[in-house]
Parts: structure tokens; C-alpha cells; sequence
């Protein structure tokens, strides 16, 4: 390297003599020793500069405001998970597709990995943790555990979670693909009947590897027939 370069860059000959030296340093794993290439910089020479996407979100989790410091990136399951330490919301496929993480929000069932934390600031949250107490169980989770309605368990939480948004959805007679067509505008609203094939079609969205179907629906109609 040239002395005009040299002198470009703010190094002395000594430095970059000790910089060049350090970076031929082969350490034994095959990676240079850059620790070494750093200690040789002159003092004052520029770093990277640190910076941070950070900010303040404010949820409302389980009945609960919680503040967290968090990058706008994070997922609503990261945030329950790993900030708030809320981890009955299961991490299964992280894509959507299994609904190990679903979550209620403003009591609707959603996937917690497909959408950002920042996205629900104001909105009522609700994971396992808060829909029932050991003491007190949740009229869905006393169903799950009497009709065993599990096998190892780790899919749970989401079927629990989304089972509860089925029945809500059942008492607003809200449609689903298994319901076929909707009444006539200006007809009586029809009412749409609990069956073992209208809550296997808006609980599709949960898989059970283990394959508990049968007791799973067997919970949930109990429920949704108010014989929980």
C-alpha cells in the first residue's frame, strides 16, 4: 500500500505495519485473528456505529398493561414468549400453519407468529394463561382435560385458545365453509346447527399430531352445547 493511501486513511506506518501483521495471524481454527487487527487501529479511528430500531409498545395482555422495548419486527409470539415470558402459546411451525400459536385478540382467534406485536397496541390480548386458573379452569380447558382431549400436549394451548373463538362464533351465528349458503336478504336468519362437521371445518386451522380429533371435538361440542 502506498504512503499516500496510508496517510489517507489516518495510519501511521507503524499502525498499519501491526494491522497488516495481526491479519496474516491465522488462528488455529483457520479464522484471522481479528481481535488482534482491531487492537492495532489508532485510538480515535471511526467504529461502526451502533444503532437500534427499539421503541416502546404497550399491550394489554390477560387483563394486564405490560410496556415492552421491542423492534417493530418482532412477532406477537416472540413478544409473548420471549419478552413477556408467557410461553403457553406454543412455537410449532412459525408460518401459519399448524396454529400452535394462536392467540385471541379483541376475542378473535389469531396466528401470534403472522402478525407483529406493534400491530395490536390498544387491542385486548388473551393466551392460555388468561383464560383460566388451575383453581378455576375455563369452561373449554375443564372440557379438554375430562373427554382427554390431548396427547402430548403441545398443540393444546392453540386448540384451546381457537376452540373458545369457535364457540363465540357458533352464539353470533357466524358462517363457515361448512355452512353452506347463507338465508336470503330479508329471510329469517337461519340458525346455524353445532355439529361434529361445522366445528372440524373452523377448527381446520389447528393440526393435533397426534391425532386427538375425536376427543378434541367431542370437547368442543360439550362446550358449544353448554353440557361443558
Amino acid at each position: 500500500m502506498s504512503s499516500d493511501v496510508v496517510d489517507h486513511l489516518g495510519l501511521s506506518r507503524r499502525h498499519f505495519l501491526q494491522a497488516a501483521g495481526a491479519a496474516a495471524a491465522v488462528a488455529p481454527n483457520g479464522v484471522p485473528a481479528q481481535p488482534a487487527m482491531r487492537d492495532a487501529l489508532p485510538l480515535g479511528a471511526p467504529s461502526a456505529a451502533k444503532t437500534t430500531t427499539e421503541r416502546i409498545v404497550r399491550l394489554r395482555v390477560n387483563g394486564a398493561d405490560r410496556e415492552l422495548t421491542i423492534e417493530p419486527r418482532v412477532t406477537l409470539l416472540d413478544a409473548l414468549r420471549e419478552v413477556l415470558a408467557l410461553t403457553g402459546t406454543k412455537k410449532g411451525c412459525d408460518r401459519g400453519q399448524c396454529g400452535a400459536c394462536t392467540v385471541l385478540v379483541d376475542g378473535r382467534r389469531i396466528n401470534a407468529c403472522l402478525t407483529l406485536a406493534v400491530m395490536h397496541e390498544g387491542s385486548e390480548i388473551t393466551t392460555i394463561e388468561g383464560l383460566g386458573t388451575p383453581d378455576a379452569l375455563h369452561p373449554m380447558q375443564a372440557a379438554f382435560l375430562s373427554r382427554d382431549a390431548f396427547q402430548c400436549g403441545y398443540c393444546t394451548p392453540g386448540q384451546i385458545c381457537s376452540a373458545v373463538a369457535l364457540v363465540g362464533e357458533l352464539k353470533a351465528q357466524a358462517l363457515s365453509a361448512a355452512t353452506f349458503e347463507a338465508a336470503p336478504t330479508g329471510a329469517v336468519p337461519r340458525t346455524i346447527a353445532i355439529s361434529d362437521a361445522e366445528i372440524r371445518e373452523r377448527m381446520s386451522g389447528n393440526v393435533c399430531r397426534c391425532g386427538a380429533y375425536v376427543n378434541i371435538v367431542a370437547a368442543v361440542r360439550a362446550v358449544a352445547d353448554g353440557k361443558a
